[in-house]
């Protein structure tokens, strides 16, 4: 009974074998994935994912991109859904679009158009996410981050949906708005902060979850060491965070892998496979 809790199954790296990715899953005993939406596009794609296939769930949202002055947003080039990087030298990045858009640097996103649309499938939506806050890729617009994750987190207390929160390089800013809020059930995905965040976090109850490749991470590592069996989560992150990836080779990553984030949870823990297993199946169950 594993539980994938985030993956990106509309990633184009999927395109061509995503049954097989699935029926892979399914083999693995993966009972529940979570697919989470970034865009207006990537929203719509993940409920038409998990109307074909009865273990994926929807999440739809918002992730951190630009302003401009009349309430849109623009998809930033250097966003979540373009965040593979070659290195062509000390000074300049290639970005690959991974995400198939006509006119990504263009295209723009009407933020209270979106906030209608997601409501209008609330029913059909298993939480609000991937939504947050990023200073590692976007550095230049703070403020306007911070306002369009007010914005979301507003609409998870309005459906009374749990979020998963995304805050690379901005987990302090992200605990400190949500602990202003009135959310109850906050996962925070792949929580990168110091330890003293991370007993934050804890401490207001919300959960963590250890990605695939916390086989390599020290700091998912320490993570699950610190966290309570009965606060966590495993994720893959499909397709990024593979368990078997190094520098030299990228692999990618699928919801069967997740297996592999419950069997390091297990080793750090020492604990019994079987037990991480209902241990987050329970959490599952209270937060869902």
């Amino acid at each position: 009974m594993l539980i994938d809790i985030h993956s990106h199954l509309d990633h184009c790296y999927f395109n061509d074998d995503l049954d097989r990715v699935i029926d892979n899953a399914r083999k693995a005993n993966v009972k529940v994935i979570l697919t989470a939406g970034t865009n207006s596009e990537k929203n719509r794609e993940s409920l038409e994912i998990a109307k074909r296939y009865d273990i994926v769930k929807a999440c739809l949202g918002v992730y951190p991109v630009q302003y401009d002055n009349n309430n849109n947003h623009k998809n930033n080039k250097k966003n979540f859904n373009n965040k593979i990087q070659l290195k062509i030298n000390k000074n300049k990045l290639k970005t690959i679009n991974n995400n198939k858009l006509k006119n990504n640097n263009n295209e723009k996103l009407n933020i209270d158009e979106e906030i209608k649309f997601i409501e209008k499938n609330n029913k059909n939506i298993i939480a609000i996410g991937e939504v947050g806050l990023d200073y590692f890729w976007v550095k230049d617009n703070i403020d306007e981050q911070k306002e369009l994750f007010g914005k979301m987190i507003s609409l998870a207390e309005k459906l009374n949906k749990p979020i998963i929160v995304h805050s690379r390089k901005a987990e302090e800013d992200a605990v400190d708005i949500l602990q202003s809020s009135k959310l109850k059930k906050i996962i925070m995905h792949c929580f990168s902060g110091k330890k003293s965040l991370v007993k934050k976090v804890v401490d207001n109850n919300w959960y963590l979850t250890i990605p695939t490749n916390v086989t390599k991470s020290f700091q998912f590592q320490d993570n699950a060491k610190i966290v309570p069996i009965t606060q966590l989560f495993c994720e893959t992150d499909s397709p990024y965070l593979s368990p078997f990836s190094s520098k030299e080779k990228f692999q990618r990553n699928e919801p069967a892998f997740v297996l592999e984030a419950y069997k390091k949870v297990a080793g750090i823990k020492g604990m019994e496979l079987k037990e991480v297993v209902n241990n987050i199946w329970m959490n599952w169950q209270k937060m869902f």
